[in-house]
């Protein structure tokens, strides 16, 4: 299970079915790279907000980045990522990616969520869930 933190518009797109893969990028190896597997369930977390919805992993790949794999990246997913050119300007200095095929994405009731740390992904066990229920 995952806890994934979105900022509008992309928290709608993926509650709508539009955006339909999601990408991490980062400078480091950090989560999700290589910890989210087929099958996983993803909690949808607002900004500064409660979790809203869930989603699940149909697949993922991992990427360790150079300018002709971002290239290909963005040719290939960036219309299902719904990103724009401002998107992908700051991701380009970039060193690893995580795409996430998403199915099935359901809205829920806001749950209350007491995560107070910058991280916009955090991998979970049942014992670190941060939920205020």
């Amino acid at each position: 299970m995952h806890l994934a933190v979105f900022a509008e518009p992309f928290l709608s797109l993926v509650l709508d079915g539009r955006k339909t893969v999601e990408s991490r990028f980062s400078r480091v190896r950090c989560a999700p790279f290589d910890l989210v597997s087929e099958g996983d369930i993803i909690l949808l977390k607002k900004v500064a907000g409660p979790i809203c919805g869930l989603v699940l992993a149909k697949r993922a790949w991992f990427y360790e980045l150079d300018k002709q794999v971002f290239a290909r990246i963005r040719k290939t997913y960036g219309s299902t990522i719904c990103a724009d050119d401002e998107f992908w300007r700051h991701r380009r200095n970039a060193s690893y990616a995580t795409l996430i095929e998403l199915a099935e994405p359901t809205a829920i009731p806001a749950t209350p969520c007491d995560k107070r740390d910058r991280r916009g992904w955090v991998s979970l066990r049942s014992r670190q869930l941060p939920l205020g229920i």
